[in-house]
């Protein structure tokens, strides 16, 4: 809508897109080319003419009553699921529109996993059809697909050139015959899997309705460029960008993949107002090479979930632009909005109505508030820390795709579990924390990870830090640090023991026992540090490794022989976390 329409918005995708079908206004750039709002909605009412037929072809796939747990049998009586594996590009957002005007669901394949996982992915979503290119349909091949085998749309094809061709004829909004029935805000039209950084990737079920009311919460006008790099199989860009711009009329900027030393470039040469991240991509960018010229752009502000403070600081400091976090996850029970001023690390407060809380995992009972020093340093997180909740926000989580158990651990006693750690402020103001898996248990002390990692991140040329329990020899876990360094430093183990002596709120048990070195901490596709497999290696690796003397301060270096006496004492695997197993 245009500013000061005061028409209702949109309940739907298909909605937001129709809205701009008369708007010829600069709506899309990519690679050197550029599109209109008409023009978009064009594409997009094309691939809806292909929907149909597709579906015909495939079977079915997928079906309103697949999502609770039955066999499927009842799928072809339900909309067709479209597999898109693409990097960011033209024809994705053409299918995402697409889908919405003929109501059927796009999974959004992470195009990072490989093998029998990314056809496991395909498979347990009932795709029947898969939008890819020649690069994925290689990645594809000899892969049990379920429905979706032989089922490939390859958007570089000539194959896929004349299907298109075959509706451009009909290719606008007054001949494409759309479906009878306009998709309603109830109907299912994403499927988008979480990171999988704890077990198999779940797909988190998205309505119409919801992508819709997610696009009111960023304000955009038609007067702003949005700069998108992260991934849109991933909610971080479709909630933050992609449906935003539908409901805005804005310009969007799409990048086939994040690229730190491209992002100021590309920031420059589209005039781009805003841009989201996630993740550890901040800190890339921070690692590229600092310029006179680093404030000559025309960025309003950035948002950055998950972004550490220091990381945070030191961009605005650098671009001159504010960086918020703010929450959300891919479930989207929860959502907590960027707040202004400084406050290192804080996610945000939940919108009016929401009755959010930090609670002790195990009762229930909401954790104190927490409390801090004049540097804004936590100095209660034994008793403020406790596990997200929303106490009334149930009915906001719309359930993951056929899986019923998974649901079952997020609802409980008619709240939502969201699985990550918080505290929070007398101000209302939540925290982050780490994950509901990050907990440790050393001497019979309970505490979590991010704490450590927040204080290890404050040394002077550490780029990035991943903290993660270890077996103990005697009962419970060590606490191991990964540490990534700036680039060109080395690892000085009596700056480290010396750093640590000096910090007031490092808890007595909290100084890590074990050191591992590495030259880049693992992330996932979205650029969130993984800690999966650092929790699998644990001292199984060829980086360098250091070892905090029993009774001291000092960090010594482990050599093969010293991980060979811990592997014989653990096994290969060591010992299950005793508070998370």
């Amino acid at each position: 809508m245009a500013p000061g329409d005061d028409r209702p918005a949109p309940d739907t995708v298909a909605g937001l897109l129709l809205g701009q079908a008369d708007n010829d206004d600069r709506a899309l750039l990519f690679e050197g080319r550029e599109w209109t709002w008409r023009q978009v909605v064009a594409e997009s009412v094309a691939r809806a003419a292909l929907v149909a037929g597709l579906a015909g072809l495939a079977g079915g796939g997928g079906g309103p009553g697949d999502h609770d747990g039955d066999d499927g049998d009842d799928r072809d009586a339900g909309p067709l699921h479209l597999g898109v594996l693409l990097e960011n590009t033209d024809e994705y957002l053409f299918w995402l529109g697409g889908a919405a005007l003929a109501g059927a669901v796009v999974v959004g394949c992470n195009t990072t996993r490989r093998g029998e996982e990314l056809a496991r992915d395909v498979r347990s979503t009932d795709c029947g059809w898969i939008v890819t290119d020649t690069a994925g349909s290689s990645r594809l091949e000899g892969l049990d697909l379920g429905a979706a085998t032989g089922n490939l749309l390859v958007v570089d094809s000539d194959d896929y050139r004349d299907r298109l061709a075959a509706v451009a004829a009909v290719a606008d909004m007054a001949a494409v015959p759309l479906p009878d029935d306009r998709p309603s805000p109830d109907d299912l039209y994403l499927l988008i899997f979480t990171s999988g950084s704890t077990g198999h990737p779940k797909a988190v079920r998205m309505t119409q309705g919801r992508a819709a009311r997610g696009a009111t919460r960023m304000p955009f006008t038609a007067e702003d460029v949005l700069y998108c790099a992260m991934p849109l199989f991933h909610g971080n860009a479709l909630l933050s960008a992609v449906f935003p711009w539908m409901a805005g009329g804005s310009t969007l900027a799409l990048r086939r993949r994040f690229s730190a030393s491209a992002f100021l470039p590309d920031v420059r040469e589209v005039g781009a107002t805003f841009f989201n991240t996630v993740g550890r991509a901040v800190a890339h960018i921070l690692a590229t090479p600092p310029s006179d010229h680093d404030r000559d752009h025309s960025l309003k502000f950035v948002l950055g979930p998950e972004t550490s403070a220091p990381d945070k600081a030191a961009f605005t400091e650098r671009f001159g632009v504010p960086l918020f976090e703010g929450y959300s996850s891919s479930e989207g029970a929860i959502v907590l909005h960027p707040v202004s001023g400084a406050r290192p690390g804080a996610l945000g407060r939940p919108p009016k109505g929401a009755d959010i809380a930090v609670v002790d995992p195990d009762s229930g009972a909401p954790c104190p508030t927490a409390r801090f020093d004049d540097s804004g340093r936590l100095l209660n997180p034994d008793e403020a820390i406790g596990e997200l909740v929303g106490r009334n926000v149930a009915s906001s989580f719309e359930g993951y795709y056929r899986n019923p158990e998974a649901e079952a651990q997020r609802l409980r006693d008619g709240w939502y579990w969201s699985g990550d750690l918080a505290y929070r402020d007398g101000d209302g103001v939540f925290y982050f924390a780490g994950r509901s898996g990050d907990w440790l248990r050393v001497d019979s002390e309970n505490f979590t990870a991010a704490p450590v990692e927040q204080i290890l991140g404050r040394m002077d040329g550490v780029r990035g830090v991943a903290v993660y329990a270890v077996p103990d020899s005697r009962t419970g876990d060590q606490v191991m640090a990964a540490l990534e360094l700036e680039d060109g430093l080395v690892f000085d183990p009596g700056a480290l023991a010396d750093f640590l002596a000096g910090q007031a709120d490092l808890g007595t048990k909290w100084a890590p026992r074990y050191v591992r070195v590495v030259d880049a901490l693992p992330t996932t596709a979205t650029h969130k540090v993984d800690k999966a497999p650092l929790r699998r290696q644990q001292w199984s690796t060829t980086d360098p490794l250091w070892r905090r003397e029993e009774r001291g301060e000092r960090y010594v270096p482990m050599g093969p022989d010293d991980v060979a006496a811990l592997r014989a004492e653990f096994g290969a695997n060591g010992r299950v976390n005793l508070l998370t197993s």
